[in-house]
């Protein structure tokens, strides 16, 4: 019944998606990597992400992830970001009738209305723009419509959440970086930063942020989560935290699990250096004398509760991380299974009004936000023209 319910509810609504790295997936495929054409849609693949699971899902809406990492040092970032974009851009165009390309959150709701799921890019990781904002320029041209200011490498002008902080925050360049951003009607998302970023950027944007996949600290006690001190900000900014499936992010116990496992491996590392045999022997034995713990819908909701309760229902999504993640939540192993989450927020009490928001319209208001708040920027200033030598005083080599 609840299920049901739902279903139709989604046949009103769009249901968008923050965050899948499929466009990632397909380029680590070992067989055929980056071969847009062998990784078939139409047929049930190896990730979590498939056209059939779409649909049963019922995704209105996506921006699928041009992730790259911020470990590589070969050519340059900025050329796998290229090619990553190239990745979405020739995965959106081989199915036209099921992707739509999306810039806009009218053209969205356009592609929603002709049946076919709107496909908008989202950079993760400003380390991709190499310290430029002439390249921030020309990724926002290419069809990206939010950048997360890092992922898990600080930067030469933001700290990430993963990383050592080296700017108790944004560095100069950094606030230019999100004003810059405002201006071109890119929104900030504020996924995998530090505290200290997330405020500082909240007081410098002029238009809402996205979190595209995270979750909430107080539930869950990491630091890719966020604190309630920033989601009670969100009211004022308008902004919107979509809430990810990641196990260790939605469950103390898996959490808790992951950092004693990594705990056991370092001590056993120790215990035998250089003998890899033993290691992976006393590893075992120990697994199997601790079981994993299990994340569950029941967790994620819980997250959406907590969210909504100090927040508001107006600030917050979802952003899964589908064929982003190794382990998945019970019950959320794939792109089919968003009406099963929706079915257990119903039998919480939910409203009609709150899931519309939840699964779509506050993510698609939040970019709407952003396009008002551009056409009047890039009627005030120009593009910026400043650098990070000029801003933060770096004296280059």
């Amino acid at each position: 019944m609840r299920l049901a319910h739902v279903r139709q509810l989604l046949r009103t609504t769009p249901l968008v998606d923050g965050h899948n790295d499929l466009p990632w997936a397909l380029r680590e495929e070992k067989e055929t990597p980056r071969d847009v054409e062998a990784y078939n849609l139409r047929r049930k693949t190896r990730g979590m992400t498939d056209i059939a699971r779409l649909r049963k899902g019922q995704v209105g809406g996506q921006f699928w992830s041009v992730y790259i990492p911020g470990e590589i040092r070969d050519s340059g970032y900025a050329r796998v970001q290229l090619e990553q974009i190239d990745i979405a851009r020739r995965v959106i165009a081989r199915y036209p009738d099921v992707f739509q390309p999306a810039l806009t959150a009218a053209d969205v709701r356009r592609a929603y209305a002709r049946g076919r799921i709107g496909s908008l890019l989202g950079m993760e990781g400003g380390h991709a723009i190499e310290n430029s904002l002439g390249a921030l320029r020309a990724f926002y041209d290419l069809g990206v419509r939010y950048m997360t200011l890092t992922h898990n490498v600080t930067l030469d002008w933001a700290d990430a959440a993963a990383g050592p902080p080296r700017h108790n925050g944004l560095s100069p360049f950094g606030h230019e970086v999100v004003r810059e951003m405002n201006r071109l009607g890119m929104l900030v998302d504020l996924s995998h930063v530090s505290p200290a970023v997330m405020s500082q950027a909240l007081s410098t944007t002029e238009a809402p942020v996205i979190f595209s996949h995270s979750s909430a600290r107080a539930i869950t006690g990491v630091p890719r989560n966020v604190p309630d001190s920033i989601l009670a900000r969100l009211p004022k900014n308008g902004g919107v935290v979509m809430v990810t499936f990641v196990p260790g992010f939605v469950s103390q116990k898996v959490a808790d699990y992951s950092s004693a496992l990594t705990a056991v491996r370092d001590s056993i590392a120790r215990q035998f250096p250089n003998d890899n045999d033993a290691q992976f022997r006393t590893i075992a034995a120990w697994r199997q004398a601790h079981p994993a713990p299990v994340a569950t819908i029941a967790d994620v909701a819980d997250h959406l509760d907590h969210i909504r309760r100090v927040a508001g229902a107006a600030h917050v999504g979802i952003g899964g991380d589908f064929d982003g993640i190794t382990e998945t939540v019970q019950g959320l192993e794939d792109v089919s299974k968003y009406p099963d989450l929706l079915a257990e927020l119903v039998k919480r009490g939910w409203t009609d009004a709150e899931l519309r928001g939840l699964v779509g319209e506050n993510v698609l208001r939040v970019l709407a936000r952003a396009e008002v708040v551009s056409a009047r920027l890039r009627k005030e200033r120009p593009a910026s023209t400043k650098t990070i030598e000029q801003l933060d005083r770096r004296i280059t080599p």
